[in-house]
């Protein structure tokens, strides 16, 4: 009976000390993952910022670290920061509207600094926890907004495909709103599921959703994968032909507030002109 009762008590310290590293990897700063991708039409070189799923309401995200999250990407300087949707965490359909999430995030995003400002697609969490409540304070934090349009930044335009997963995306209408302002075409959604959908000349998409997995074990995804695609848009740089898909870790966590193997990130991309960039590289 003792040797069982050590060997139990052994287990639960191994479970709450693996428990302990998931959670201090998922409340962690995010990685900062670069890459130069070439944009046909592109006269000179630009930087953008990718985040996504801040899921705020989630034990692993409060203001505090947002703040903190904020900051290090002001200091990278982009000329663009976009969002990839899910700003708030759960299935409440008044979680949004709740205090301590959609309220809480508005100071920290309004201090993000870009020539270029801030977008952003919603996720489907944030159709889950009341879209509308999200659209306001998006609106106060200072953020442009797409579902299904396109605006200019700078020397592109910039798609915002609604999200797919919950239904809303219509992917060949943002397509045809970007391509109307002639200018080299970037593309913005939550999941990345619509790159398939996109006509050959959209060479570039960003997405979040999948967490990249958010627990790995081995490999070896340990939740269930949340694309019909399986593992092919999971994490991530890539590359398809002349398309370019980004799809990053997001910053949050979804479920538990844990981490294995698939630590927070944000991207800093710079689009090039094709001449400028003989080969591609990432890290």
């Amino acid at each position: 009976m003792r040797t069982i009762l050590a060997t139990l008590a052994g287990l639960g310290l191994l479970l709450a000390l693996l428990a302990g590293w998931c959670f201090r990897e998922a409340t962690g700063d995010p990685l900062v993952r670069r890459a130069e991708v070439a944009m046909p039409g592109l006269e000179k070189p630009m930087r953008i910022a990718l985040i996504s799923d801040i899921h705020i309401g989630n034990p692993a995200m409060g203001p505090e670290r947002l703040t903190r999250i904020v900051g290090q990407i002001n200091a990278l300087k982009p000329d663009l920061v976009v969002i990839a949707g899910d700003f708030i965490f759960g299935h409440d359909p008044r979680g949004a509207a709740r205090p301590e999430r959609g309220e809480a995030m508005i100071a920290p995003l309004r201090q993000l600094r870009a020539p270029l400002g801030v977008a952003a697609v919603l996720g489907n969490h944030d159709y889950w926890t009341g879209a509308q409540t999200v659209r306001g304070q998006l609106a106060r934090a200072g953020i442009t907004l797409l579902e299904n349009s396109a605006v200019v930044r700078g020397p592109i335009a910039l798609g915002g495909i609604a999200d797919d997963f919950t239904g809303h995306a219509d992917v060949l209408g943002t397509y045809s709103a970007a391509r109307f302002l002639g200018r080299p075409m970037v593309f913005l959604t939550h999941s990345p599921d619509v790159a398939p959908d996109l006509p050959a000349d959209a060479r570039l998409l960003l997405a979040g959703h999948t967490h990249c997995g958010q627990a790995m074990l081995f490999g070896m995804r340990v939740a269930p994968e949340v694309s019909r695609y399986g593992a092919r848009y999971r994490c991530g740089l890539v590359r398809e032909g002349n398309r370019t898909v980004v799809v990053t870790a997001g910053l949050g966590a979804s479920g538990v507030p844990l981490r294995l193997g698939a630590p927070p990130d944000l991207w800093l991309l710079t689009l090039v002109p094709v001449a400028m960039a003989p080969t591609q590289k990432s890290r």
